[in-house]
């Protein structure tokens, strides 16, 4: 009985500190970035919740899933096992695939916020990150496997603060009504164990950050007139 309350007990710290990371309340900053929403407003037909609702599907599936959620879930597994070789490969894709200024700065900037919180938190952060520079996945995944969490459920935490995110961001920029952001979350919810599914299936020769529509209006958002977004 007591075997089993203990493994209780672990098993809510770590689901605590996942709800944690997840929360849109972090202070990293991503509520700035709409990466590349903002400009779909703009110029590639997003006006309303339906349109929206389907470009953030797409954006789960066809970017998040095959490129940052995958570095996440490889990120985890080379945290908790010490190879901090895989680390700094993973960190490493990760700025060498950011297609526009923008998105750059995104990964630079959050990543940079997210270290300065993990020190207040987790005595070996500043060490794990000496001469790294962190990137948000590669950062979150060192949050997610110090929380003793599986890389699955570490996944889903980063992809539901992802979609917190990008559905606050479309309420904004289309604009929506909350109702219609609670809507689209919740399409996104459903559809998120499949994309982690299928992002932790990736090995480093299928991973991969092809998104040309995203790019093109990045670049664009930059010399956007009117903005509310910083991607």
């Amino acid at each position: 009985m007591h075997a089993s309350a203990s493994h209780g007990a672990i098993e809510a710290s770590s689901l605590l500190q996942l709800i944690w990371l997840a929360s849109p309340a972090l202070p990293v900053g991503g509520f700035s970035y709409s990466e590349g929403l903002e400009a779909a407003v703009e110029w590639a037909g997003v006006k309303d919740e339906a349109t929206a609702a389907d470009w953030l599907a797409d954006q789960l599936h066809l970017a998040l899933a095959r490129g940052d959620l995958s570095v996440v879930a490889s990120a985890i597994e080379a945290w908790s096992g010490g190879d901090m070789a895989r680390v700094r490969t993973m960190n490493a894709w990760v700025l060498a695939t950011r297609e526009s200024a923008e998105f750059l700065l995104q990964t630079e900037q959050m990543g940079r916020s997210f270290l300065e919180w993990l020190k207040l938190h987790h005595d070996d952060a500043a060490a794990a990150f000496d001469a790294l520079p962190a990137t948000y996945p590669v950062a979150f995944a060192f949050a997610a496997a110090r929380s003793g969490a599986s890389v699955r459920d570490g996944c889903l935490a980063y992809a539901f603060g992802w979609a917190e995110n990008m559905t606050a961001a479309a309420v904004k920029a289309v604009p929506l009504g909350q109702s219609a952001g609670q809507r689209m979350l919740a399409r996104l919810a459903r559809e998120m164990p499949a994309a982690v599914d299928a992002a932790m299936q990736l090995d480093d020769d299928r991973r991969q950050a092809f998104s040309p529509m995203l790019a093109v209006l990045s670049a664009r958002h930059e010399a956007q007139y009117s903005r509310l977004f910083r991607s």
